[in-house]
């Protein structure tokens, strides 16, 4: 293998697919990256066997080949040096990847390529995928700020302890000519519903994974918004493949692609529809930043105290509006009260929430208001943001019981 390519763009291939990197395992290829040079581009490749990511980089390949290399020194070493071409030659004897940049060289030391476990892609006629898997499936093209906006607002609240580990998924439905997203960790629920351009033919519902989707996302920040994201989950059901675009341009610190291959989690996922309330006593709308702002102001204090922050909310009385005070409390750090002009309708009620909850909704609501909807104190709240469908975005937070 002889292939050079850009500083920028092996550094940059190389932080998209070493979060797939197996941290402990032990298989010791599994903490390696695979570089594979073929048809002018390099793809680089990393798997924990759960979680695979393939990213596709421009580069001039002299000699077709690849091999694996420990990822953490290759990336520390490119990272380290200039921005500059970066020429690579592979001693496959001794599986010796030599690396030439400027005035500096190394030589790290990797494992065969054919011990890397193949890593699935599809082929959606874009010229030959290297050695990968080539998957076939149902289909799919989504959106891709769309995508991005979705997952951010729902794996928030997927659970991270694995003793529930069908909680630690995110469901993602295609039903008729709609895409809903739903997680919940047991005490809170968010769920996102878009209307498809183009419906997927079938209705079908998995699991993904919420760190799949996580990396997904950070992909899709650096995508080419102008092309849509291809989404495939394979005939068995047992994996799901996102193929992201890279945006155009230069070509200097930028992928041409990448795919995102995750296992699906095979169980079946809590009926979340039957904790969504469907009706409510108490409805307050109040600037969804001054809220944010406020929670943020009370969460100083609250966490000394379990995360607790008391919600007072108060109709209009007279010619005094209506009123949404939020309370902390720390025994030793001492007190702090925001209170809020909103608009409120329905009966007085106080409540409390877990002020962290409240800041990862708040923070993932663009929209400039958001509507607060409660019965009793006791009783799930519902946020949605003022404006859109009822069934576009919500999130059900429980409520908790304040101490003394």
């Amino acid at each position: 293998m002889r292939v050079s390519c850009l500083q920028e763009n092996l550094a940059k291939g190389l932080s998209v697919v070493s979060r797939a990197v197996a941290p402990r395992s032990t298989l010791a290829v599994l903490g390696n990256v695979l570089l594979e040079a073929k048809d002018n581009q390099l793809r680089l490749a990393a798997t924990n066997l759960d979680i695979g990511i393939n990213c596709w980089i421009g580069a001039q390949v002299e000699d077709e080949g690849a091999t694996t290399v420990p990822a953490r020194i290759l990336a520390e070493f490119v990272n380290s040096l200039p921005s500059e071409k970066i020429e690579m030659d592979l001693a496959v004897r001794t599986q010796t990847l030599h690396l030439r940049c400027a005035r500096s060289q190394a030589n790290i030391r990797g494992i065969d390529a054919a011990e890397f476990p193949i890593i699935p892609t599809v082929d959606n006629g874009d010229g030959p995928e290297a050695t990968a898997e080539l998957l076939e499936g149902s289909t799919i093209a989504l959106e891709t700020d769309g995508l991005r906006t979705m997952i951010d607002q729902v794996i928030f609240a997927a659970a991270t302890d694995e003793s529930r580990p069908i909680l630690t998924g995110v469901e993602v439905s295609f039903q008729g000519d709609r895409l809903t997203m739903a997680a919940t960790d047991g005490y809170r629920l968010s769920v996102r519903s878009v209307e498809l351009t183009a419906p997927l033919g079938e209705d079908l519902t998995v699991i993904v994974p919420a760190r799949s989707l996580g990396e997904l996302a950070r992909v899709l920040a650096d995508a080419d918004t102008e092309r849509p994201v291809q989404v495939t989950v394979t005939q068995p059901r047992n994996q799901i493949l996102f193929r992201v675009w890279g945006k155009p341009g230069d070509g200097k610190g930028s992928f041409h692609k990448v795919d995102v291959v995750s296992q699906l989690i095979e169980a079946r996922f809590p009926d979340y529809r039957t904790i969504i309330p469907r009706a409510f006593e108490t409805r307050t709308v109040v600037s969804t930043e001054a809220f944010l702002q406020a929670v943020r102001r009370a969460y100083l204090f609250a966490r000394d105290n379990a995360n607790i922050v008391r919600l007072t909310i108060q109709p209009p009385q007279g010619q005094e509006p209506g009123t949404l005070r939020l309370t902390a409390t720390s025994a030793e750090m001492g007190d702090n009260i925001n209170e809020l002009d909103a608009q409120v309708e329905g009966s007085p009620l106080e409540i409390a929430f877990n002020a962290r909850y409240l800041i990862d909704v708040l923070s993932q609501i663009p929209q400039p208001q958001v509507v607060l909807e409660t019965t009793q104190t006791n009783r799930p709240g519902t946020l949605r943001p003022l404006g859109m469908g009822n069934e576009e975005f919500l999130h059900v937070i429980m409520p908790m019981q304040p101490r003394g």
